[in-house]
C-alpha cells in the first residue's frame, strides 16, 4: 500500500465486471487485475464472496485470487461481502486487506442486495468488524443509496448521517458514500461529504460516485472541495450494481479522475505506462457497446 495516504484511489474492476452481460473468463479477469496491480492504485476492489446465483460473474473470485501476482504491487486488495459467511471466507486469505460491506439506507435495496433488513445488516456490520479486528483486516462500509433512491423509501440527509454515526461508533475507519444509481447532485455531494468529514474526523470518508459524461466533473469537484480524499473509479466508466435495476449509470471513469487531479497538480502515484496497458486490456475485455 502506498505510504502517502493523502489521496486514496480505489480501482473497481469488480464493479465493472459484475454487471457485464457477457461472461468474462477467469484468465481475462486475472490478466486485467494483474495489470491494474502494477498501476499504483491505493486499493483494487477485485472481487466478492457472494452467492454465485446472485452475481454469476463473481463465481470465480477464488480462482481469480489464486492467479493474482502481489509480489511487485503496493496496492491493497478489497473484497465485497454480503454476510458473515462471506466475511469469514474473505478474511481467511492473508493477501486480502479490506472487506467491503454494502450497507443501504434504503430498506428495499438492502433486501434486494443482501437479502436482509437494515437492522439485520447493522448486526452483520458489527460481526464483520469484530472479525476484521480479530483477523487484522479493515472493514470498509459503503453507504448505498447514500444520495437518494428510486424505491420510495424514506430518505433524507439526516437518515444517512444517523446510520453513518452508528456505524462509525463501531470503530469502522472507512465509510464511503455511494451514489448507487447516479441520483446525486453536485450540491448534495458537497454538502453531505463536508458534513461527514467534519463530524467524523477519525473516519476516512470516501465517495463511490456514479456519473454520466455531462456531470462527472461537478460531482468529483464537489467531493474534493468538501474534503474527500478517497475516490472509487472504474476504467471506461463501466459498472453498477445489477441489483439496482436495468437503467444503470456507470462508475466514475478513472481516466476522468486522473485528469482532474492532474489539472489540480496533485500527485496520484499512478504509473502512466502501466495504466496504458490496463486501458488496452479493458478495450479487449469490454468490447461490446455498454
Amino acid at each position: 500500500m502506498p505510504d502517502n495516504d493523502f489521496l486514496q484511489l480505489v480501482e473497481c474492476p469488480r464493479d465493472a465486471i459484475q454487471g457485464w452481460t457477457s461472461p468474462i473468463s477467469t484468465s481475462d479477469k486475472v490478466r486485467y487485475i494483474n495489470a491494474l496491480l502494477k498501476a499504483g492504485f491505493h486499493t483494487i476492489d477485485f472481487g466478492s464472496f457472494v452467492s454465485p446465483k446472485a452475481i454469476p460473474q463473481m463465481a470465480d473470485t477464488r480462482q481469480v485470487l489464486a492467479g493474482l501476482d502481489m509480489k511487485s504491487s503496493n496496492s491493497a486488495l478489497l473484497a465485497i461481502v454480503a454476510n458473515t459467511r462471506g466475511a469469514e471466507e474473505a478474511a481467511s486469505y492473508e493477501v486480502i486487506r479490506y472487506l467491503g460491506f454494502p450497507f443501504s439506507v434504503s430498506e428495499t435495496f438492502q433486501q434486494r442486495n443482501t437479502n436482509s433488513s437494515i437492522e439485520q445488516s447493522l448486526i452483520t456490520v458489527e460481526q464483520c468488524q469484530a472479525l476484521c479486528v480479530k483477523r487484522n483486516k479493515e472493514l470498509v462500509v459503503y453507504l448505498s443509496m447514500g444520495f437518494g433512491n428510486p424505491y420510495g423509501d424514506p430518505w433524507s440527509q439526516e437518515v444517512v448521517f444517523k446510520w453513518a454515526g452508528e456505524i462509525a461508533a463501531m470503530g469502522i475507519k472507512t465509510l464511503s458514500l455511494a451514489d448507487t444509481v447516479g441520483l446525486a447532485s453536485a450540491g448534495q455531494v458537497e454538502q453531505m461529504t463536508r458534513f461527514l468529514v467534519r463530524e467524523l474526523p477519525a473516519v476516512k470518508i470516501g465517495v463511490h460516485l456514479h456519473a454520466a459524461a455531462n456531470n462527472w466533473y461537478e460531482k468529483l469537484n464537489a467531493a474534493f472541495s468538501a474534503g474527500c480524499r478517497r475516490f472509487d473509479g472504474a476504467i471506461k466508466g463501466i459498472g453498477g450494481c445489477p441489483m439496482a435495476g436495468d437503467e444503470l449509470v456507470g462508475n466514475m471513469d478513472t481516466v476522468n479522475l486522473l485528469s482532474y487531479f492532474a489539472a489540480q497538480k496533485i500527485e496520484t502515484g499512478i504509473n502512466n505506462k502501466a495504466l496504458g496497458e490496463c486501458l488496452q486490456i479493458a478495450e479487449e475485455i469490454f468490447r461490446q457497446q455498454h
